[in-house]
């Protein structure tokens, strides 16, 4: 069951002539815009989601286009200045957190929000050769020698993954602001650090992470999720594992241009909603580890107001802002 998430807490294209036995009309195609590059978060959010809606029969054909530069902000010009009714750009979280810190200058108020689909739960995450068994084993680390532990993310000083980390040391009684972060472009580089050893440990989104974790290549030490996951039931809660108080969930979701018409808006909107009802999408959930949600138009907006409120006040204790 998907959660409908509202206020605070979260080339204009052909339509087929002919609508669906469910009363969905069929979407022609859609191009996927992912402001970073392959085996990110948001490459595996469109990608999945694409699949899901062509498998489905919801979308007759979906592209994808990776664009990497500017912590995501070289998309967002992009989609702004061709103004393409035929294209919807993944993004999630970070759009908030860059947009407050400057790091590019336009913000989500700058694009047309289609909707928010799914959440992903933070991680920390290390390889299954450290001697690091537990979230506790890493604190200690920390709190004997900050320097001698690098963590890194796949976002850029002060972003999504380096707040999670600083929130999730905080909350274990450390000082947050000595953390030794490394940033990455995107979660792609970012694992791949991990596994050669550059970094001794990770701060991640669990789909990026779940899959090497089920092959044994990294050991996820907790989940920012008020309780247990489904998926990765053996790993415990931040809160469990002595980070009391942390909680944290990354939205992913689509943009679209800022000129595109009432109706294809309405349509890309309409084939989202309907995709949680198909085995496509419940394969693709369930490959990620993903959290569903399903907030569109309005609610959307009203949403990234109150996130926005908070991250900021968030970023500001941790000294982000």
């Amino acid at each position: 069951m998907k959660t409908i998430l509202t206020g605070a807490a979260v080339a204009l294209i052909a339509l087929a002539g002919t609508a669906h036995a469910d009363g969905h009309q069929k979407v022609a195609d859609i191009h996927f815009l992912i402001p970073g590059g392959a085996g990110g978060g948001w490459d595996g959010t469109a990608r999945g989601t694409g699949e899901a809606l062509t498998e489905a029969g919801l979308v007759g054909s979906a592209t994808y286009e990776n664009m990497s530069g500017g912590g995501g902000g070289k998309a967002i010009a992009h989609l702004i200045e061709t103004d393409d009714g035929g294209t919807m750009m993944v993004n999630s979280t970070p759009i908030v957190i860059r947009s407050l810190q400057g790091v590019f200058p336009q913000s989500f108020r700058d694009l047309t929000p289609v909707a928010g689909t799914i959440g992903d739960y933070a991680t920390l995450v290390v390889n299954t050769d450290s001697d690091v068994q537990s979230l506790s084993d890493l604190v200690a680390i920390y709190q004997d020698d900050p320097t001698a532990l690098a963590i890194g993310g796949g976002s850029v000083q002060g972003g999504m993954d380096h707040l999670v980390a600083a929130l999730v040391m905080k909350n274990a009684g450390t000082d947050p602001a000595q953390i030794k972060y490394i940033p990455y472009d995107t979660g792609g580089p970012a694992m791949a650090a991990l596994l050669s050893g550059e970094i001794q440990a990770l701060s991640t989104g669990l789909g990026e992470a779940i899959e090497l974790a089920r092959q044994g290549e990294v050991r996820i030490l907790c989940l920012t999720s008020p309780e247990r996951v489904d998926a990765v039931a053996d790993v415990p809660t931040c809160a469990e594992a002595g980070s009391e108080g942390t909680e944290f969930v990354n939205w992913r979701g689509f943009f679209a241009a800022p000129g595109i018409d009432a109706d294809t808006l309405a349509s890309y909107q309409a084939a989202l909603e309907a995709m949680y009802d198909t085995d496509a999408w419940a394969e693709v959930r369930d490959r990620n580890g993903w959290v569903e949600i399903f907030n569109s138009g309005e609610d959307f907006t009203t949403f990234l107001e109150g996130q926005e409120e908070q991250i900021s006040t968030l970023m500001r204790e941790l000294g982000f802002l």
